[in-house]
């Protein structure tokens, strides 16, 4: 006899909605339509992150010393173990068109220019590059989602960028079209409230604050109702996904109460956290929320902007991170620089974590998401933009497998990985950038 589910089942966008506030919900098993048992599959949804760092690494810390599966990790990606199974180390590939006329500051802009387009940043007061490998996956994965992509930073944009180039080279990583870059949001609170809201107006908003709201409390009794309708296994998961919410929220607001209504910072909007650390950590939880309610599957996050003078006290390095790049072959230096690496791997992984104790159907978003992790720059003293340090993480939907070190013939573009990465997520692209082929990952 054929079992059947009786209950009557949830949209997947189901929202709770309170007063000025609506609320995406995670995937419960009440989404699953009254189907026979044999026949209920929950289809996969990749998720595409872009995440990128300036200034290069120590290369000789970075890349494992053997490539195929049993490679030893090197000391700056040893924060990574627990994530081998999903982890991949690519070496060899190099941004040709990264390269250009000038001195060093129009070199660290093309850096992050090229990372995700493989394409020439034209010089001249209007910026002129490519569209962005995570807008052309967006072109097929964006458009059943409220928010087509994300796209997040941790410091203020660029105002002044030298050598006759755009300041958009340096203040993105996401462009729409060739000359349509992308404005990257750096206010925790902004982009919690463009993922879950804040009330519809002003005034609601006003109200919600005055009397110290918080998102949740004004969804309790939808989600006292919701409660009711559930099994077991999905109370627990929604109780699970409400207390990171609120937890996030809570960050969120401690920030902004750091910042003194007697002091005047125009260029740093409440909500943003005076620790980096704590920064960087709520930007990627963020990541994490917005990919579990499905409110968007593509995110680019620009985690320190090139030529950043950046200080992380808890990395145990003193250096500020730009200065610290020009190491001048002095090996203490490059150690420490190998530190500062290994520090923000390391932050890296607590996202990695996040994202493998999320469920996802009957996976979890690790392994459903393809994760590009690396730099358009190799050594930040040489200004070189090959041999690139690259990581991509995650199971792409049952598609990409990890624990491997691939290397690649030397000065391979980088755009025959980003063609590739757009393979596994379905698209059926011919070329991208400079790409002369698509890799075989």
């Amino acid at each position: 006899m054929t079992a059947f589910i009786t209950r009557k089942s949830l949209p997947r966008r189901a929202l709770l909605r309170g007063a000025g506030a609506a609320l995406a919900l995670p995937l419960l098993d009440a989404m699953t339509p009254a189907l026979p048992l044999k026949a209920q599959t929950i289809p996969r949804r990749s998720r595409l992150g872009c995440i990128y760092f300036p200034h290069g690494a120590t290369m000789a810390q970075w890349t494992p010393q053997t490539t195929g599966r049993d490679f030893a990790l090197p000391r700056i990606l040893e924060p990574l173990a627990a994530h081998r199974e999903h982890l991949n180390v690519l070496s060899q590939l190099g941004h040709p068109l990264a390269y250009g006329p000038g001195g060093a500051t129009g070199n660290h802009n093309r850096s992050s220019a090229s990372y995700l387009s493989g394409a020439w940043a034209e010089s001249g007061t209007q910026p002129h590059l490519g569209i962005t490998m995570d807008q052309v996956a967006v072109q097929s994965m964006g458009q059943d989602t409220p928010l087509p992509s994300l796209e997040l930073m941790i410091e203020q944009a660029s105002l002044n960028c030298g050598e006759g180039l755009n300041c958009a080279y340096r203040n993105t990583i996401s462009w729409q079209s060739p000359t349509s870059p992308l404005p990257m949001q750096s206010n925790p609170q902004v982009v919690f409230e463009q993922l879950f809201g804040d009330g519809a107006t002003p005034a609601q908003r006003d109200s919600r604050r005055a009397l110290s709201l918080s998102l949740l409390d004004s969804l309790n009794a939808e989600i006292k109702n919701l409660d009711k309708r559930l099994s077991g296994a999905d109370r627990a998961r929604l109780d699970g996904f409400l207390t990171d919410v609120r937890e996030i929220e809570r960050r969120i607001v401690q920030a902004a109460a750091r910042v003194s209504d007697d002091i005047e910072i125009p260029d740093k909007p409440s909500g943003i956290p005076n620790n980096v650390e704590e920064h960087i950590r709520l930007m990627y939880d963020l990541q994490v929320l917005a990919w579990q309610t499905d409110i968007t599957r593509v995110s680019t996050f620009l985690m320190a902007n090139e030529l950043s003078n950046a200080v992380y006290p808890n990395s145990g390095v003193r250096d500020s991170f730009h200065i610290l790049s020009h190491h001048s072959n002095n090996e203490d230096s490059k150690l420490r620089f190998a530190e500062l690496n290994r520090y923000h791997v390391g932050l890296f992984a607590g996202f990695l974590d996040k994202l493998k104790a999320t469920p996802d159907g009957d996976d979890s978003l690790l392994d459903n998401a393809m994760i590009l992790y690396g730099s358009g720059m190799s050594d930040g003293n040489s200004h070189n933009h090959d041999p690139l340090p690259l990581l991509l993480v995650g199971g792409a939907a049952g598609t990409l497998e990890g624990n491997r070190h691939l290397s690649f013939a030397d000065r391979t573009p980088m755009s025959n990985l980003l063609l590739a990465m757009l393979h596994k997520l379905g698209v059926d692209a011919e070329s991208f950038g400079d790409s002369t082929g698509a890799l075989t990952i």
